[in-house]
């Protein structure tokens, strides 16, 4: 994938918890619609051109999921991306699931690709591509969030005995000790209590 594209995929930092979700070039998807139910004072604008560019993202994702290429279009271009040719028509989606392949490259290899795209801003592109390429790995990071969401909501005691469950290892039982977390998801984000910690603490209340 050439500079250009690999540009989006750069994270705020490397110890955030979603470093998939939060990803520079979804910033103002994030944000923005979270400063205009706050009220922010001429966020609106920004809200339009956020819905704009969602609109284009799923258009062009869209378009990726209903088209297709044939051998005779797009072999000599995965030729010279060193990856299989296709013996048959294929969606173009799952020819861009291919790790050597990238909508720019692509786009100039298929004069109808080209020419769809051509109406749509580069961000709106190369969101497009993370969400088609990174597709299994956002939801499944989606799916996480949710999993802590629910795991704040499950209670712990201040007077919790955590040194009785023998069943922690021993850094946690002392970092839980020592920090007497309200809620598992808290407990989750301490440094030294693993994931495992936090099943035995669920089994240990009964969920």
């Amino acid at each position: 994938m050439n500079k250009g594209t690999q540009e989006p995929y750069r994270m705020f930092t490397s110890r955030a918890e979603y470093r998939i979700l939060l990803r520079q070039d979804n910033a103002d998807l994030r944000l923005t619609p979270i400063a205009h139910r706050l009220g922010m004072r001429g966020v609106e604008v920004r809200m339009e051109r956020v819905r704009a560019k969602r609109q284009s993202t799923t258009e062009i994702e869209t378009f990726f999921r209903n088209a297709s290429a044939g051998p005779d279009e797009v072999n000599g271009y995965l030729a010279a991306v060193e990856s299989a040719p296709v013996v048959q028509k294929v969606k173009l989606y799952n020819i861009l699931l291919r790790p050597q392949v990238d909508i720019a490259s692509l786009a100039a290899a298929l004069p109808e690709l080209q020419r769809f795209l051509s109406p749509f801003d580069t961000e709106s592109v190369e969101l497009a591509e993370i969400g088609i390429k990174y597709e299994g790995y956002i939801r499944k990071e989606e799916e996480m969030v949710q999993k802590m969401g629910r795991l704040e909501e499950v209670r712990l005691h201040e007077n919790f005995d955590y040194r009785a469950i023998t069943s922690l290892s021993i850094e946690a039982r002392d970092k839980l000790a020592r920090h007497k977390p309200r809620t598992i998801g808290q407990a989750s984000r301490i440094s030294g209590v693993s994931p495992a910690d936090v099943s035995v603490l669920l089994i240990h209340l009964g969920r």
